[in-house]
């Protein structure tokens, strides 16, 4: 049987993705975090004082370790499954990367397993970071 044969007559006993209920369960899980960030930073503003300036990280380093937690217990994965894309592309979602790294290669030792691979997608983070950083003064300098 030719390739392209073959893929036709795979891709008719395919099962169909439920791309709509996906994206709505994305939007409304993507939301949901969203909203329990917003009420970390008001609760950072009321009780200990930081301003609507000052509030942004510690907010993102709460919400980022909170990810790390859940993810320990095995809820965020589950979250994960249920969402997709709407627990991976909040803040969140860098934690559960790093952490679920670390998890993975612990059988490896701490320093060669946990410490060595749990940092593997916090390095392109922090270059993808620094370079659009960069790109964005760039422009605004320019213009």
């Amino acid at each position: 049987m030719k390739p392209e044969n073959y893929k036709k007559l795979a891709s008719k006993y395919e099962p169909k993705k439920p791309v709509f209920k996906n994206c709505i369960r994305a939007f409304w899980t993507g939301g949901l975090i969203c909203i329990i960030g917003q009420a970390v930073s008001y609760f950072f503003i009321f009780f200990f004082n930081f301003t609507e300036q000052t509030v942004g990280n510690p907010t993102v380093a709460f919400m980022i370790f909170l990810s790390m937690l859940l993810t320990g217990f095995g809820v965020y994965d589950r979250l994960g499954q249920f969402a997709g894309a709407g627990s991976a592309v909040p803040v969140t979602g860098f934690g559960n990367a790093v952490i679920s790294a670390a998890i993975e290669h612990r059988s490896e030792g701490f320093v060669q397993g946990v410490g060595g691979n749990m940092f593997k997608l916090a390095g392109s983070v922090i270059l993808f970071g620094v370079f659009s950083a960069f790109i964005v003064a760039l422009i605004k300098s320019v213009f």
